[in-house]
């Protein structure tokens, strides 16, 4: 393959398999989760070769039509953990999707997924607000049918739920972009930052409200507090690879399209002047409190692991708010970081369901004794969620810290060193509880098969590695970020 197409080709492979996994439904016994094992790890060979062709070239452009894509190391950062984490979901499913969704719906399941492999991807790479915006639309109406796919009252309820606030923020969000296009009279991620601060120079209404409301508008898709209701209820209700998929990749594909809007388009310059920064740290601050007390309160372990999400979404905002280039580093650190620790614990608390049954996180005791694999595979999440070193939690949240200690706000340290000790109040319990408790009534409703455990395996792995070789990773994405924060562009 030429360089030059290797961009398409990364989203057109999981698209083109996912519409094959609808045909192949139609037909008896063919092996519908092994090929689409082989797509996303198809998927993923091509993000290795986009990450070795950015360390030379430091970008890659392709133009489709009227529409740009662009790869460098940041962005091949993000497909690689898009990607991984998309054939650990496979590899997880093989032997237990069948268990936790409608028989019928299986076929369909795989394509959706691969779809939505696809629409991650072109959010990724495209330089074009108005095909970000389309790829985001293909991802909620994916990941509503991924919910919906247990088809119990609960998984229908939350997967409506979840798609009537993803069109609310939909909807702000087209009436943002239709604003700006007004304003510049394009959606070129490039063009736009050249006109977008004359226009908002010259006082344009319409711009300013354009840039509030895609604000508001990913907002309410990445579950930012107190927009987040919608997240318990679909992360609680889906089955186990969907939960994977909402937690740890549906908010962070809308975290990356603010990203490259405020990092490429705004700048930071332009967004130290605006007054919406004061009113997003305030509310990554009401989300790193707010997500942590909630999931202090919850009784059940996936609600726990959702309002936890709601938490993590604060860090990550918080990172744009201080908008320097160490947080900025944080920021994606996190956003690559929280991708595979909340992956690996949603994975072994859904692995314990299925062994035990059990969900309530009093029934916990004793898990750890009968069920070692999943119950380590959790504590290493946990410990990495508190910010234990040398596990990746502690990374991210150290390049967090020490952004806002050179913007001179201690009071934002304050609050990740809070948040940490209120992670460790909710997270500890159950492994303690797990481990150092007795149960000798827990009973094993089935056995684990070989690909779960083995996802289970590679994401602790992956989180160790994250952590030991955390600097080596930043220092892989810090040109393109340094370029970024300069206004370089990707």
């Amino acid at each position: 393959m030429t360089t030059s197409l290797i961009l398409p080709a990364v989203i057109l492979l999981p698209f083109v398999g996912g519409l094959a996994a609808f045909f192949m439904g139609r037909r008896e016994g063919w092996p519908l989760g092994t090929f689409s094992l082989g797509i996303t790890a198809g998927a993923f060979v091509l993000a290795i070769r986009v990450a070795g062709l950015v360390t030379r070239t430091d970008a890659l452009m392709y133009q489709v039509g009227s529409i740009p894509l662009s790869a460098d190391r940041m962005t091949a950062l993000l497909l690689l953990v898009f990607s991984g984490l998309f054939v650990v979901i496979m590899l997880f499913a093989q032997g237990l999707i069948d268990h936790e969704i409608r028989s019928k719906v299986v076929p369909h399941y795989y394509g959706v997924c691969l779809i939505l492999l696809a629409a991650l991807m072109g959010v990724t790479l495209s330089q074009d607000l108005f095909t970000m915006y389309l790829f985001l639309e293909v991802v909620a109406v994916c990941a509503g049918a991924l919910v919906a796919a247990k088809g119990d009252k609960p998984a229908l309820e939350a997967a409506l739920r979840y798609l009537l606030m993803s069109m609310l923020g939909s909807a702000m969000l087209i009436m943002g972009l239709a604003g700006l296009y007004m304003s510049t009279g394009s959606f070129n991620l490039a063009v736009l930052a050249q006109t977008l601060p004359q226009a908002v120079s010259g006082h344009s209404l319409a711009t300013m409200a354009g840039i509030a409301l895609v604000f508001v508008g990913i907002a309410v898709k990445a579950a930012l507090f107190p927009l987040h209701s919608w997240l318990p209820h679909a992360h609680g209700s889906a089955a186990t690879p969907s939960s994977v998929v909402i937690s740890a990749l549906l908010v962070k594909v809308n975290i990356v399209f603010l990203f490259k809007f405020m990092i490429q388009v705004l700048q930071a310059g332009f967004i130290h002047q605006l007054p919406l920064r004061p009113i997003l740290l305030a509310l990554s601050v009401g989300a790193i409190l707010g997500g942590s007390l909630m999931a202090l309160k919850q009784t059940d372990i996936k609600r726990m692991l959702a309002y936890s999400t709601v938490a993590q979404v604060g860090y990550i905002f918080l990172g744009l708010g201080i908008m320097n280039e160490t947080a900025l580093l944080g920021t994606l650190y996190h956003v690559l970081n929280h991708a595979v620790v909340k992956g690996m614990l949603v994975l072994a608390a859904g692995s314990i369901m299925k062994l035990t049954g059990r969900r309530r996180i009093a029934d916990f005791a004793g898990v750890g004794r009968r069920f070692p694999l999943p119950m380590v595979a959790f504590t290493v999440g946990a410990l990495s969620m508190v910010g234990v070193p040398p596990l990746s939690g502690f990374a991210s949240k150290w390049y967090l810290g020490i952004g806002a200690l050179e913007e001179g706000q201690p009071v934002f340290l304050a609050v990740l060193l809070v948040s940490s000790v209120l992670n460790a109040l909710y997270y500890l319990p159950v492994v303690v509880a797990a481990f150092f408790r007795s149960d000798e009534n827990i009973e094993q409703h089935m056995e684990l098969p070989l690909g779960a455990k083995v996802s289970m395996v590679a994401l602790a792995a992956a989180c160790l590695l994250l952590g030991l070789f955390s600097h080596a990773a930043v220092g892989y994405i810090q040109p393109a970020v340094h370029r970024l924060f300069l206004g370089g562009g990707a």
